[in-house]
Parts: C-alpha cells; sequence; structure tokens
C-alpha cells in the first residue's frame, strides 16, 4: 500500500486539526490525525450514520485539505492491534491539553479504535 513521502507526513503530523472529505459530496471535516511509523491515521469521536468516518465507508475515496491544497486519498480500515496500539500512544503524545486528555481517553476504548482508518495517497484520477 502507498504511504505518503516524509515530507507530507510530517506536515501531518505536526497540525493538530486535519480536513478531510469523503467523496465530491460529503463536506470537509476537521479531524485528529496522528502518524504512525509514517502512516497516517484518524479515529472518529462519534460513530454517526451521517458523519464522515460512515462516509468514509461508504465511500473510501477522498481528499484531505493540506494548507490551500487539496490531496487525494483513500481511507483504509485498520484491524492491526498493534497499529491501533501505537496509536493510542500518538494521540496521548501528540493531544496533551487538559482539555483534550477526555478524547485521548475516549479514543482509546473499544468502540473508538473500531473506527480507525489509515488516510493513503491515491491518485486524482482514481
Amino acid at each position: 500500500m502507498t504511504r505518503f513521502g516524509k515530507q507530507v507526513a510530517s506536515v501531518l503530523d505536526g497540525v493538530k486539526y486535519l480536513y478531510v472529505r469523503s467523496g465530491a459530496e460529503h463536506r470537509f471535516v476537521a479531524v485528529w490525525v496522528v502518524v504512525v511509523q509514517g502512516r497516517a491515521i484518524v479515529r472518529s469521536w462519534n460513530d454517526k450514520p451521517a458523519g464522515w468516518y460512515r462516509a468514509f465507508l461508504r465511500e473510501p475515496h477522498g481528499t484531505l485539505r493540506l494548507g490551500s491544497e487539496e490531496v487525494p486519498i483513500r481511507a483504509v480500515a485498520v484491524k492491526s492491534a498493534r497499529l491501533n496500539d501505537l496509536a493510542d500512544d500518538a494521540y496521548a503524545t501528540k493531544y496533551t491539553t487538559k482539555a483534550n486528555r477526555k478524547y485521548v481517553r475516549g479514543f482509546a476504548t473499544a468502540t473508538r479504535r473500531k473506527t480507525t482508518l489509515e488516510l493513503v495517497p491515491r491518485p486524482s484520477s482514481s
């Protein structure tokens, strides 16, 4: 599976909120992103029927925004317990404010771990 290059991974690692959209119709939404072993990982806090996570399950091709640039992506479900464990640690390391603690703990629950997706680049013609 193709992953983002080091430069893009570094940018993703440096942002607090990443704006993503599934397909062309869903709106851009802000999500927390962590980079684990060069892999861009996102999780849903609320698994709502009309939310971004379910939108990506229905249509895994989408877009992320990096500054003013839109980058074509594909979302892939993460099944690996090891990668999920590393993502738990990455969330705890990146999102450290008192206000973030509740969410970091919540992201480590089994229910939210099941919503873990890896974002990978895709050619814009896909």
